[in-house]
């Protein structure tokens, strides 16, 4: 972590709905100069992070701490619910009033850098931002238009979480890996030893996320830098087609799955796997209650050997306003944010696995932050580059996806239908 004596000698609502911002100029005080921070300037920073009481109470820690370094910056701190969070600051950005520094999440980082609302943090990265214990894998997450608007906190990696409880009862072992037959062949011999009680997951076709690693496999993508779809209408009937087997009762009825809403099948202990995110494992043990005391944690299947399928994303983001007054003094926090150990040691992994080496060093992680930890080590020679931050409208994108992939589980729409339906739908989102 920077020392002030160091600083000062290096002298829409829905995830991709599209916004109505109003774009500005750079501001904030970027320049060809190496930028100077005085850390006995009395500053005031309003930061604003979207989370609960429990979050709220480590961000007061946390800022603590940071004053005990900088007591001349005072730190604002104020917070919200997650779609009251993107409210607001949809109404900021249209009025230009954007908090200096602000927790971000992904779906949104492409809208607000491409409005120029978030300040160009390229001349802060490796001295007031300490680069060194940030892979460059990690920093390139945050680059929108070869620009770095943004810095991960944490990052989570695609994973298939298994639930040995069930395995046991159902009397069949853990899957051991293959192909994605393999994986749906695995599920259903679970499925047929249950008997009715669970089933082996639940038709993994209706997640875009598993449509777009087999994609990267194929050495194509689901979407380029300019939006293009890296799939045609064959490629996603083909792939859609391929969970007719799971709909034809390998897989969680969908009835079942509506009657558990909002909890997965997973979250119920009605199915014995679930493709996701690995940060969801915590939420999944709460919910799952007394008896399920751990989980499995996999590699998804193989669609072509050797190949980067996989890769890291940010669990979240940290970004500073295009327009905020001391873009010194907001690097100095981001910094402390990220990299610190006492914010490692405070934060844990409560936004996800932290990113920089020297918080997670300092992180005292429970059993299952270990599994995941391990689980990504495990995982190396299957991550390759992060895709391109997500297109405007991309969350819109993944939303019409479930949704007929619901309708597919469902029967009341056929495979052709499903294809054509989304196919307008991204016409629409990408050329409307």
């Amino acid at each position: 972590m920077f020392s002030k004596k160091r600083i000062t000698a290096v002298a829409a609502i829905a995830a991709g709905t599209a916004l109505v911002l109003s774009g500005c100029s750079g501001g904030g005080g970027a320049t060809d100069a190496e930028p100077t921070f005085d850390p006995d300037e009395k500053v005031t920073l309003d930061f604003s992070f979207w989370g609960n009481d429990v979050r709220a109470d480590l961000y007061n820690q946390v800022i603590a701490a940071f004053n005990e370094e900088y007591p001349n910056i005072k730190v604002n701190v104020s917070f919200l619910g997650f779609p009251e969070f993107w409210e607001k600051r949809q109404t900021e950005a249209a009025g230009g009033g954007l908090p200096d520094v602000m927790q971000f999440d992904y779906s949104y980082l492409r809208q607000y850098s491409e409005n120029g609302l978030l300040l160009d943090l390229d001349p802060y990265l490796g001295n007031i931002i300490e680069t060194d214990p940030l892979p460059q894998n990690i920093l390139d997450i945050g680059v929108v238009g070869d620009v770095t608007t943004a810095i991960p906190t944490s990052t989570n990696a695609w994973g298939i979480y298994t639930n040995p409880v069930l395995l046991e009862k159902a009397g069949v072992a853990e899957f051991e890996g293959g192909s994605w037959e393999d994986y749906t062949e695995w599920m259903g011999e679970v499925t047929d030893a249950a008997a009715g009680e669970f089933w082996g997951g639940t038709d993994y076709t209706g997640r875009i996320q598993n449509l777009e690693i087999q994609l990267r496999a194929e050495g194509s993508y689901l979407f380029s830098e300019d939006g293009e779809p890296g799939f045609d209408e064959e490629r996603l009937t083909e792939f859609w087609e391929s969970g007719q087997v799971i709909r034809d009762g390998i897989g969680v009825p969908q009835q079942l799955l509506e009657e558990r809403l909002p909890l997965s099948a997973f979250d119920t202990a009605i199915a014995a796997s679930e493709p996701t995110w690995d940060n969801f494992g915590a939420g999944y043990l709460g919910n799952l209650g007394e008896g399920f005391t751990e989980l499995g944690l996999i590699a998804p299947p193989i669609t072509e050997e050797g190949a980067k399928d996989l890769y890291l994303k940010p669990s979240m983001l940290h970004t500073i306003s295009a327009k905020t007054d001391h873009p010194e003094a907001s690097a100095a926090l981001v910094n402390f944010l990220i990299n610190s150990p006492e914010s490692g040691e405070i934060f844990g992994t409560n936004r996800g696995l932290p990113a920089s080496e020297t918080a997670l060093e300092a992180a005292e992680l429970d059993p299952l932050s270990q599994q995941i930890k391990d689980y990504e080590s495990s995982i190396a020679d299957r991550l390759g580059a992060a895709p391109p931050v997500p297109i405007v409208g991309s969350g819109t994108l993944e939303e019409k996806f479930r949704q007929l992939g619901m309708e597919l589980n469902f029967g009341t729409i056929t495979v052709d239908e499903a294809v054509s339906q989304f196919f307008n739908e991204m016409d629409i989102v990408l050329n409307g």
